[in-house]
């Protein structure tokens, strides 16, 4: 994990209606958001919001429809105003912006890629990926090889003079990756970016995000309803339920140490074996390798793997290493015990 914190969000509330301020004052001496409704004729959309988003990492928020994700990550560049809190941007509050700096945060810093492509259906997909640069009155001449360059490494080559209407979605979801790249801003927001696609389609292009992730360290924020892509891309999962966090943390962690009946029914129906990390179960040791160990496995293979490895055989056992160092010790038992989820809860997700 970064040491270095790019956002941090701290004591954020979103209240929608007439008078939001005094509105806050109830849900801060305990009213929920049914009652805020009910009673007070007011919708809670964020309540009380912290947490801490690191340098060149994926931050995923997810969470069923309604749960305020979408009001979250909209709160980053403000495009929507917040009731109270802080938002901080390498330090600096971007509720203190004034107009000129909040326009320099958006065209400068912050890049977004939206579940529809908003792409200008009358502009070429060269064009398109260029509009970042356009707008901050960069020459074509100077931007057209920039959203090239980009087009190329999404897989878009030579599809530079065709137009939205002629491509798939997943191409022109390629474009709206290829316009947040040529940015070159160093955080992306991505909102259901991918949940528009079909599956195929979707599993191509989590690849291809977490491919240049590898290559570019962008700060990432990413949201999503779908668990398995959450844990896919994730270096740190945030779970929102009715406009507040349920839990946060590193999504191994989540997933083995669900602190909720919402979270231990989100996760119930999850294929462990292919997700879990052998990291995420291993006993550590300090480079003394066993005699009785049948083999070495990566600390980042997935329990799936190690299964096939040792073809079922739960008397097994293996080195774990990172990078060719010895880390850890896998017992095929414990890896057994992880496959076996808590049961869900009939208090969870599937209640609402």
């Amino acid at each position: 994990m970064s040491e270095n914190i790019k956002i941090s969000i701290n004591g954020l509330y979103k209240i929608f209606g007439a008078n939001p301020i005094l509105a806050l004052e109830h849900v801060r001496a305990g009213a929920s958001k049914t009652e805020l409704l009910d009673e007070h004729q007011h919708v809670l959309g964020l309540e009380d919001i912290n947490v801490d988003m690191h340098e060149a990492e994926i931050t995923v928020i997810m969470g069923l429809s309604g749960s305020g994700k979408s009001t979250l990550i909209r709160h980053l560049n403000r495009l929507i105003e917040p009731t109270a809190g802080s938002v901080e941007v390498d330090g600096e509050d971007v509720l203190n912006y004034d107009e000129l700096a909040l326009r320099n945060l958006r065209r400068e810093k912050m890049s977004m890629v939206f579940q529809k492509f908003a792409l200008l259906p009358h502009r070429t997909v060269t064009q398109n990926a260029a509009t970042t640069l356009a707008v901050r009155g960069i020459p074509e001449k100077d931007s057209t090889p920039e959203a090239q360059k980009w087009l190329e490494r999404v897989g878009l080559s030579g599809f530079g003079e065709h137009y939205p209407r002629q491509l798939s979605g997943g191409m022109q979801q390629r474009v709206g990756i290829a316009r947040a790249l040529t940015s070159n801003s160093p955080i992306m927001l991505m909102d259901e970016a991918f949940s528009a696609l079909d599956p195929l389609i979707r599993t191509d292009m989590q690849d291809l995000l977490l491919e240049l992730q590898r290559e570019l360290h962008k700060t990432i924020v990413f949201i999503t309803h779908d668990l398995d892509e959450a844990l896919k891309l994730a270096d740190h999962l945030v779970i929102l339920k009715d406009g507040s966090i349920v839990q946060k943390g590193e999504p191994q962690q989540i997933l083995l140490k669900p602190n909720d009946p919402y979270i231990e029914d989100f996760v119930s129906d999850i294929n462990r074996a292919r997700v879990l990390r052998v990291r995420s179960i291993m006993t550590p040791i300090e480079g003394v390798k066993s005699a009785d160990a049948h083999g070495e496995v990566d600390c980042n293979d997935t329990l799936e793997s190690v299964i096939e490895k040792s073809n079922g055989d739960v008397s097994h056992s293996y080195i774990v290493t990172q990078d060719n160092v010895p880390v850890g010790i896998l017992n095929m038992s414990n890896l057994v015990k992880a496959l076996v989820p808590r049961v869900a809860s009939e208090e969870g997700a599937r209640k609402y």
